[in-house]
């Protein structure tokens, strides 16, 4: 029943999801991968159903076995929509990736701005959070970024919210440093106007 729950929450099938509670299913159960029905309604990008389960108690600070969660999934893949609704039911943002990042920084490497900018001004994600690589949203964004509009924008909120221009990664390389080798010049004026050397 558990597994049936999982499968009918990925598909973004409500009233089996329903009925599958109704009967009993453990609404935590998890599947050969770890997920919970509410990550595989994530996965599936089935709002609806993530919605359905949060109504009904579903844990979504459980991870599975590569370290995702709803949140964290939402919010490297780009589903504002899951993103909002699991912050707003209280999903712990202190969580991380296999990598030891927050949904922020895959989120600020990846250009999802409108997940950037939900995290930054409606959860308490910290923004100078340094994961296993030595590096923070702002890194990420300059290091893994195309250099383009959607990146650059990202730099600028990051800033707006108080993230350290300075903080360098594990070799001492600065976010200025690696933006202007790569020849983001709006990034590297953004970052020399608020302090960054």
């Amino acid at each position: 029943m558990n597994h049936e729950l999982i499968v009918a929450a990925e598909q973004g099938d409500i009233a089996a999801v329903t009925a599958l509670l109704n009967e009993g299913a453990d609404i935590n159960g998890t599947d050969e991968r770890g997920r919970t029905a509410v990550l595989a309604a994530t996965h599936g990008n089935q709002p609806e159903a993530v919605k359905k389960l949060i109504a009904a108690g579903a844990d979504l600070n459980l991870r599975d076995h590569r370290s995702d969660n709803p949140l964290l999934y939402a919010g490297a893949e780009g589903m504002p929509e899951i993103v909002k609704l699991a912050v707003e039911a209280g999903a712990d943002t202190a969580l991380t990736n296999r990598y030891g990042g927050t949904a922020l920084i895959p989120a600020a490497d990846r250009g999802h701005v409108e997940i950037v900018q939900y995290l930054l001004e409606h959860s308490d994600v910290k923004v100078d959070h340094i994961n296993n690589l030595g590096w923070t949203a702002l890194l990420e964004a300059v290091l893994l970024g195309d250099g383009g509009e959607r990146h650059t924008q990202i730099v600028r909120l990051l800033i707006e919210h108080g993230a350290d221009v300075n903080l360098a990664d594990k070799d001492g390389v600065t976010p200025l440093a690696h933006a202007e080798s790569r020849g983001y010049a709006d990034m590297a004026a953004l970052l020399k106007d608020a302090g960054a050397h």
